[in-house]
């Protein structure tokens, strides 16, 4: 009898732990950040991103509160912002300086440390399923290329003609960079985005999820920087970069300028900072994104969750789409500054 009412207690415990845990469960999404303005918006526009991050949050809340994971959550709310053409991943990513769109994801598990990414691939119609591909099926981290695509395939992902991720927006864009180029051919810096231009640097998508097992993951998707030179990675499929998560601290994924978030390891000084600083997501984000970048000259913005269901959007640029949602249901989404 005491072995029964132990073993009832014990089940009792779990569940109600359980539950509480369920109450913590969070999502976070950002779909970019830079010149982002009001004055520079349509409402149809404005009011489409705002449908599109709503629609991501609840397809990756609807996981969550069904007892599914984070990593399921963030990929499948990553693969909607991939699939829209509003964003600079997947479906609407830049194009290179050679006129090709290179796709770059990367994904972390918070409770093991393991990791997917991948860099440079042009015919993966979600980029962040080929990321957790790596993390799952292979002993590897990154894999890049030519062979990334190969092992897509062998994992049977959806192959796409590199046409697919074509937009008419994105097209006018290396247009325009391309004329202006033409314009200032004795520049010296070959390939630099013209400073009237600098917004189409950014663009990146990410999401970070809690769910009710008390498991973070981070996973970021981009098609990298307008006009960007032949074999650019950015910060995006480098873990600690772009994209980190440890159970012990929080999981971050970044947009901006990604040559900064290289040099600054800017997604792994957050969550070191959480851990080991004690500082809570919000000053961690203020310290890293707000001073050190900002005394560097880099632009971007971060998405930052802990275990406990906290969470921080913190960006130096003038805009950065983003947008949470929490055990309540609710969906909130923001574009511009103050909000």
């Amino acid at each position: 009898m005491k072995t029964i009412y132990t073993t009832l207690l014990c089940c009792c415990l779990g569940m109600m732990s359980l539950m509480a845990q369920q109450d913590k469960i969070t999502l976070v999404i950002h779909g970019g950040a830079g010149t982002i303005r009001k004055q520079d918006m349509t409402p149809e526009r404005e009011a489409a991103y705002h449908a599109k991050m709503e629609e991501a949050l609840k397809a990756g809340y609807t996981i969550l509160r069904n007892g599914g994971t984070s990593m399921d959550a963030v990929v499948e709310t990553i693969k909607i912002l991939e699939d829209s053409p509003l964003f600079n991943a997947g479906k609407g990513a830049v194009f290179t300086s050679e006129g090709k769109n290179e796709l770059d994801a990367a994904l972390m598990d918070g409770k093991t440390l393991k990791a997917g990414a991948v860099a440079g691939i042009t015919t993966v119609k979600n980029p962040i399923t080929a990321a957790r591909a790596v993390m799952e099926h292979t002993e590897h981290v990154m894999l890049i290329g030519q062979g990334a695509e190969q092992f897509a395939r062998e994992q049977n992902l959806t192959i796409v003609e590199p046409t697919y991720f074509h937009t008419p927006e994105r097209a006018s864009q290396i247009e325009r960079i391309k004329e202006k180029e033409r314009q200032n051919h004795n520049n010296k810096d070959q390939g630099a985005i013209p400073q009237d231009l600098r917004d189409y640097k950014f663009g990146t998508v990410g999401c970070v999820a809690l769910d009710q097992y008390g498991n973070l993951v981070a996973g970021t998707s981009t098609g990298g920087m307008t006009n960007k030179k032949y074999g650019r990675v950015g910060d995006t499929p480098i873990i600690g970069a772009g994209t980190y998560a440890d159970n012990a601290s929080c999981a971050v994924s970044a947009t901006g300028h990604g040559e900064f978030f290289i040099r600054y390891v800017v997604a792994y000084d957050i969550a070191a900072l959480v851990k080991y600083a004690g500082k809570s997501v919000s000053e961690a984000g203020e310290e890293v994104l707000m001073r050190k970048l900002v005394a560097a000259d880099g632009e971007g913005g971060v998405i930052i969750l802990d275990k406990h269901g906290n969470l921080a959007m913190p960006f130096n640029s003038e805009g950065m789409y983003r947008g949470y949602i929490k055990a309540d249901g609710k969906a909130h989404t923001f574009i511009y500054q103050n909000e």
